[in-house]
């Protein structure tokens, strides 16, 4: 198995949603929407990160990266799983971004979601257009791929699906389902969903409304009697109305206001909060078509809308403020976790108030923690030896013996060595690390080079210091505490 298929086993394994793999850093996985730098591996340079990205691009895309420094494509690795893999370029080098995609799809029911009801109202539709929307890493792949099982389990229908890249991986039960990737089985979405209408589909899933003549050709698809899902990069379902009329020219936005309006079946605008037990879960705002909802979408008056999804809380709807003050109620998120995640702050902060939750809205730094339980250092420090030697000196010559981690500072002290310090201090450290690991043999022999180093360059300082460290290792003790 090679590098890169090592890291992706990782990342499954350790319960990640992505991998980053960035020149000039450690691999970087995110785990329960938080970023976590795996350390005991090597930075990685930008040509190695290059050919290790560039072997698994289709030609279609090692062509695309060349022309225009970014592209797309999905990645299997048997046993591991799919990924969907972005490849680009910063100002140190290539970097990419593999998204791990389960390959059992999760049933809707096992999803943990508390609009689960309004989904499967959804999937029961045999027309109009239903949008999943929120931001990237949302989960709105993961909500669509649940609500197309559903449809394959309960429904006999022909499904086809247009994705940039194909990401979950659908096997037809009860109904037919054809799978296009643009690039590979189709040139765009535009031209897959205008041939789509001539291949008889009764439910065509849109990867992404991503241009005009998407957009158009998918309300005109829906109207003309199909089942439409899609997806849009918006926060909140009255932004996903106000976004599509505003892709169009301003001379034909009534029309499609009526079109739209004819249309649409349900909003759903999603996002991810970090549980308090662990992993995440999604908070939504659900717009469905009611009448009225229609009416304020032909008449301009899409400002209305918000209220319309306070007012629809029989029917299913109800706002991202509703649905993240329920989650703090329930014990799931906190209430600072809401905060961050909410659109309309204001709001939130006064439901928490009139229900006398408090609200801890302090902009204090949060160190991050290794699964170790020990301190996490933020990218800026895993770049700077200054910083990587004054910590892993602290953690291995601190008077408080129990704040010593060894293992922990002889990960930093490599790391900088890794980027290039070389010098009698950085030795020294090492020495020190190597002892606090129990290591006294490489301590010693790491401290006899640092004071053949330091009497060439006449440095009496660390020399004298080196000399009565050398003396600790020969007798197999640790360094005795540095004042820090």
């Amino acid at each position: 198995m090679n590098r890169l298929d090592e890291l992706l086993k990782l990342t499954v394994e350790r319960g990640a949603s992505d991998l980053h793999l960035s020149s000039n850093y450690c691999p970087c996985i995110r785990v329960d929407g938080s970023m976590q730098f795996l350390t005991e591996l090597p930075i990685l340079t930008p040509s190695d990160n290059e050919a290790m990205l560039r072997a698994t691009m289709p030609e279609y895309n090692l062509l695309e990266f060349d022309k225009l420094w970014d592209t797309d494509y999905g990645y299997t690795l048997e046993g591991v799983g799919r990924f969907r893999v972005n490849v680009f370029k910063d100002s140190y080098g290539a970097g990419g971004v593999f998204r791990s995609i389960p390959e059992q799809i999760p049933a809707l029911e096992d999803l943990g979601l508390g609009f689960s009801g309004v989904l499967r109202e959804l999937c029961m539709h045999t027309k109009g257009l239903v949008i999943i929307t929120g931001p990237t890493g949302s989960g709105k792949s993961t909500t669509l791929a649940a609500m197309i099982d559903l449809i394959n389990r309960t429904r006999t229908e022909h499904v086809i699906t247009i994705e940039d890249p194909i990401e979950f991986m659908h096997q037809s039960k009860n109904c037919l389902i054809n799978q296009r990737e643009v690039n590979r089985h189709t040139r765009n979405f535009s031209g897959a969903l205008r041939a789509a209408l001539r291949e008889d589909p009764d439910i065509i899933l849109l990867g992404e409304m991503r241009d005009l003549e998407t957009t158009e050709i998918a309300l005109e698809t829906a109207e003309t009697g199909h089942l439409v899902f899609a997806t849009l990069h918006t926060n909140t379902a009255t932004a996903t109305v106000d976004r599509i009329i505003d892709k169009f020219p301003g001379d034909r936005q009534n029309q499609i206001r009526t079109l739209l309006a004819n249309t649409l079946t349900g909003v759903i605008a999603q996002t991810l909060c970090k549980r308090i037990d662990g992993g995440r879960v999604a908070a939504a705002e659900i717009l469905l078509a009611t009448s009225g909802v229609r009416a304020n979408i032909r008449d301009q008056k899409t400002h209305q809308l918000p209220t319309a999804i306070q007012t629809g809380h029989s029917v299913g709807m109800r706002s991202f403020t509703d649905s993240l003050f329920q989650l703090v109620q329930d014990g799931i998120i906190s209430p600072r976790e809401a905060y961050i995640k909410a659109t309309d702050k204001i709001s939130l902060e006064q439901k928490f108030a009139s229900a006398g939750i408090a609200l801890d809205k302090t902009a204090t730094e949060i160190p991050r923690m290794n699964a170790d339980g020990s301190l996490e250092m933020t990218s800026g420090d895993m770049n700077s030896t200054s910083t990587l030697k004054a910590k892993a000196w602290r953690l291995s010559t601190d008077r408080n013996t129990q704040a010593r981690d060894g293992h922990r500072a002889l990960e930093l002290i490599q790391r900088a060595i890794q980027l290039g310090a070389k010098d009698v201090q950085t030795l020294m450290i090492l020495a020190a690390a190597q002892a606090a690991n129990s290591d006294f043999k490489s301590a010693t022999e790491t401290a006899k080079e640092a004071i053949k180093l330091a009497k060439q360059e006449r440095d009496t300082g660390s020399l004298h210091e080196l000399e009565l460290q050398l003396g600790y290792y020969k007798k197999s003790l640790p360094h005795p505490g540095a004042v820090v």
